[in-house]
C-alpha cells in the first residue's frame, strides 16, 4: 500500500507535469515522422478484439463477486474493479481465415478464464452491466474507500497506481465526490469506481496506409449511431441506486437503452471539455498524435517509476506518449504501435478502436459485431459511399439518441444516393449491406458472413435487442406485481442463464 500511495502523490505532484510533458511532445514528434516516414504502413488490413466481462457467485444468487488470480493466469487482463476482466485476441489479418480465427480465439480464451473462474466457485458473465449487487449492497460496494496521507483508495478497485491515480486526480476535480444522473438516479459517489458497473467489447481495425486513416475514422464516427442502436445491452442499474421512482413502469419507458454511456462519460468528464465523447474528424493520421498530445491531462507517469528495462522499441521509447493517449477515452481512437500481423505486415501499425458497443450476450454475439463494424468500416469506403458528408453534428447526435432511445432512436444517415434520411429501414438495410460487401471484399464467404450476421439482422426485423429483451422481461415482472427491485433482479438471473444456456441472442427470440 504504501508504494501504491507513493506513487499517486508522485503522479499528483505539480513537479511530474513538466517533465512529463516534455517527453510526450518529443515522443509526439518521433510518432508524427515515422507516420511520414511510412513505418506506420503495412500490406493488408487486419483485425482484433477486446472483450470486457465481469463474474458472479456460481449459486442461485448470481451476485457479484470478485475474480481469482487463476483467471489471468489463464490469460485474462485485470480492469478497473476487482470483478472485472479483459480478455483479448492477438491480431489476424483481415480476411476470411483471419475472421475465423478471431472467433476461435475470442472463444478458447473465454473458455479458458470461465474455466478457472469456475473453480473458484465463479461464472463469467457477457453482459454490459452487472444489476445484482454482493452481499453489502451496490453503493456500499461503489463508496467503500479508505484515504491514506490524503489519498483516497477504494477498496474493490484494483491496486493498481494507475487507476488509483486516476481516480484521485479525477476526484480533486470533480471536488470530491462524482456525481451520477440518469433517470431514476441522482447520487454522489466517493471514487470513478462507479464507473466499473458497465462492460464493453472494442473491435480493432487495422489500417493499411496513413493516407487512408483519415476516410475509415470519419467514416466510422458516422457508423456510431446504428451501431449502438443494433447492439444497446444495459438499461438498468443496481436496484438500490434508484433514488426517485415513483412509478416503476415509467421508470422502464424512460431509462437509456444504454446506460454505459452516461455512466463512463459521468465518471471521468470533470472539466469543460470532456474526454469521453464523440472524437471530431481529421484531415491527416498525424492529426490524432496532436488530439493526444492536447487532451487534458488526467495521472501522469513516468516510465522509470513501474519499468527500469531499456527503452528498446517503438512502444517503449514513447511510453509517456502512450500513456496519455490510453486516458484519451474518446468512443473511436486511433491506437499506434501494436504487434506485427502475419500476412499484414511487419511493423507497427495504425488502427481504428472503436470503442462505444457494450459487451454482447454470448461470444458468438460479441464476434458478430466484431464482423459486422470492420466490414461495416470496410464496405462504406471500398464503395465510396456518399455517408462520410453527413455533418459531424449530425453524427453526434445520432449517437446520443441511440444510447438514449436504441432500435426507437432517430438517426442521421446519407444513402448511397446521397439522400439524407432518419428511416431506419433504410439505414439499417444499408449498414447490412456494406457489411456484408466489406466482408466480401476482404474474401470472406457468403456462408460465413451469413452464419454471423444474419443473427444481428434478426435484432432488427424482430426490433429486439438485448436492452429491449431485458426491458420486456422488467415490465413482465411489474405487471405480475413485483417490485422494481425483484423485476429487475429476475430478468437479470434470466438474463445471465439464458446467455449461458444459448450460443446467440437471436436463439432468444
Amino acid at each position: 500500500m504504501a508504494e501504491l500511495i507513493d506513487l499517486v502523490q508522485q503522479s499528483l505532484s505539480e513537479e511530474t507535469i513538466p517533465a512529463y510533458m516534455d517527453r510526450v511532445e518529443n515522443q509526439a514528434a518521433t510518432l508524427r515522422e515515422a507516420i511520414r516516414a511510412g513505418e506506420l504502413d503495412n500490406d493488408d488490413f487486419a483485425v482484433g478484439l477486446e472483450m470486457e466481462v465481469y463474474a458472479v457467485e456460481r449459486d442461485e444468487e448470481s451476485s457479484l463477486a470478485d475474480l481469482p488470480q487463476s483467471v489471468f493466469d489463464a490469460g485474462a487482463t485485470k480492469e478497473l474493479g476487482i470483478h472485472n476482466a479483459e480478455i483479448n485476441t492477438d491480431p489476424d489479418v483481415f480476411d476470411g481465415s483471419g475472421l475465423r480465427s478471431q472467433a476461435d480465439r475470442i472463444e478458447a480464451a473465454f473458455r479458458a478464464a470461465d474455466d478457472a473462474a469456475e473453480e473458484s466457485d465463479r461464472l463469467l458473465i457477457s453482459d454490459a452491466m452487472w444489476t445484482i449487487a454482493p452481499e453489502e449492497g451496490a453503493d456500499s460496494y461503489l463508496s467503500d474507500i479508505e484515504i491514506e496521507d490524503g489519498v483516497t483508495v477504494a477498496a474493490n478497485m484494483r491496486t493498481d497506481p494507475r487507476y488509483a491515480a486516476i481516480d484521485n486526480d479525477v476526484l480533486r476535480a470533480f471536488g470530491g465526490e462524482i456525481g451520477l444522473d440518469v433517470p431514476g438516479v441522482d447520487r454522489r459517489f466517493p471514487s470513478i469506481l462507479f464507473e466499473s458497473l458497465a462492460t464493453s467489447i472494442q473491435p480493432h481495425l487495422q489500417i493499411p496506409t496513413a493516407e487512408q486513416f483519415p476516410a475509415y475514422y470519419n467514416a466510422a464516427i458516422r457508423t456510431l449511431g446504428p451501431v449502438l442502436a443494433l447492439t444497446t445491452n444495459s438499461p438498468f442499474l443496481p436496484p438500490e441506486l434508484y433514488t426517485d421512482v415513483d412509478d416503476p413502469m415509467a421508470l422502464v419507458d424512460r431509462t437509456h437503452h444504454e446506460l454505459r454511456i452516461a455512466v463512463f462519460e459521468q465518471s471521468v468528464n470533470a472539466t469543460p471539455n470532456p474526454k469521453v465523447c464523440v472524437p471530431a474528424d481529421i484531415d491527416s493520421a498525424e492529426e490524432t498524435i496532436d488530439r493526444v498530445v492536447e487532451d487534458e491531462l488526467v495521472a501522469p507517469f513516468l516510465r522509470e517509476w513501474i519499468d527500469d528495462e531499456p527503452r528498446d522499441s517503438l512502444a517503449a521509447d514513447t511510453w509517456e506518449f502512450q500513456y496519455k493517449r490510453s486516458t484519451y477515452w474518446r468512443w473511436l481512437r486511433c491506437v499506434i504501435g501494436g504487434d506485427p500481423v502475419d500476412g499484414a505486415g511487419d511493423e507497427e501499425s495504425l488502427r481504428i478502436e472503436y470503442r462505444p458497443i457494450p459487451t454482447q450476450p454470448t461470444v458468438i454475439d460479441v464476434v458478430a459485431v466484431q464482423w459486422l463494424t470492420v466490414g461495416l468500416l470496410r464496405g462504406l469506403v471500398t464503395t465510396d459511399h456518399p455517408l462520410p458528408q453527413l455533418p459531424w453534428t449530425e453524427a453526434e447526435t445520432s449517437f446520443y439518441n441511440a444510447a438514449r432511445d436504441g432500435l426507437d432512436a432517430d438517426l442521421a444517415w446519407l444513402t448511397s444516393d446521397g439522400e439524407r434520411t432518419s428511416d431506419s429501414d433504410v439505414i439499417f438495410e444499408e449498414v447490412f449491406e456494406l457489411a456484408r460487401t466489406g466482408l466480401r471484399d476482404a474474401g470472406v464467404s457468403t456462408a460465413a458472413i451469413d452464419s454471423y450476421l444474419d443473427g444481428l439482422e434478426t435484432r432488427w426485423t424482430e426490433r429486439t435487442t438485448p436492452s429491449i429483451w431485458k426491458q420486456n422481461r422488467v415490465r413482465d415482472r411489474l405487471q405480475d406485481g413485483d417490485d422494481l427491485a425483484t423485476a429487475i433482479t429476475a430478468a437479470q438471473e434470466s438474463y445471465i442463464q439464458h446467455s449461458r444456456e444459448y450460443d446467440s441472442f437471436a436463439e432468444w427470440l
